[in-house]
């Protein structure tokens, strides 16, 4: 009798213990939440959660994943990798939040040994219907725009600097014969960096040296209310992830694409 009530006793503190945790992670992820909104204003947050992973929260804005350290004030853009089951955890949930954005080279479960998963085939941003999503660029301001590329063609892009697959997309494009029109969005907290670039002398050098890494000046007084023109018709029109492909009759894709499903994609314009 005494071994029972001493194991109902034991049951009744991991119980009371798996609460306290509970609790404990609830409160980090309200405090987190609290921090980064003052710390990211311009950055809608899906989830915070804190406790997945030790020492790291998982922050969710849209499509897009990012880590912080419990008190916000440290950012990780990156993928984590649990090394024990050989796991990429970042394309895991990234593949969770939205598979159809995850294509032509996007981050994907690789299988061990190295080998890179097959790429899904290429779709157009759906919305309720099943109707390819279209949008209307008249109205958004020359001042919040990077041009680069020549060519009949015409896309625009809004991207976030401190995304990879922007970074890949902008490469593509500039191989390209086509001309590209590049609107920065703030997703992961880069709007300073935005500001820098389009008040640069040279926007396009700046756009480059931007999704390189390297450091640019301050930005100085400018006009940069077309900067957040782009953000708020991102907002409206539910960009909640980078990159967002535009062609110039207003079809759009969302995610990365590679050279071939664009170049055929392009040439579907009306």
């Amino acid at each position: 009798m005494r071994e029972v009530i001493l194991a109902g006793a034991a049951a009744l503190a991991i119980v009371a213990g798996g609460g306290a945790l509970y609790a404990a992670t609830v409160d980090a992820d309200a405090s987190l939440t609290k921090a980064l909104a003052t710390r990211l204003p311009k950055t809608p947050l899906t989830a915070v959660k804190c406790g997945k992973i030790s020492g790291l929260c998982e922050v969710q804005a849209g499509n897009n994943l990012f880590y912080t350290d419990p008190s916000g004030r440290y950012l990780v853009i990156g993928r984590v990798y649990d090394m024990e089951t050989r796991q990429d955890l970042t394309a895991a949930r990234l593949l969770e939040i939205s598979p159809e954005t995850l294509v032509g080279g996007a981050a994907s479960p690789q299988p061990q040994g190295g080998a890179q998963a097959a790429p899904s085939p290429a779709r157009p941003a759906q919305v309720g219907g099943g109707v390819a999503q279209k949008v209307s660029l008249a109205g958004l301001p020359a001042s919040g725009a990077v041009s680069y590329g020549s060519g009949t063609q015409t896309v625009t892009v809004f991207s976030d600097f401190r995304c990879g697959y922007c970074n890949r997309l902008h490469e593509t494009l500039a191989g390209m014969n086509v001309r590209v029109i590049e609107r920065p969005i703030s997703v992961l907290g880069t709007r300073s960096i935005s500001d820098a670039v389009i008040c640069s002398a040279d926007k396009p050098r700046a756009l480059a040296q931007a999704y390189g890494g390297a450091a640019l000046p301050p930005a100085g007084k400018c006009d940069t209310s077309g900067l957040d023109a782009n953000e708020e018709f991102a907002r409206k029109n539910g960009f909640t992830g980078t990159p967002v492909i535009v062609r110039s009759d207003g079809a759009v894709v969302q995610g990365y694409r590679p050279r071939e499903f664009l170049e055929s994609w392009l040439k579907g314009a009306n």
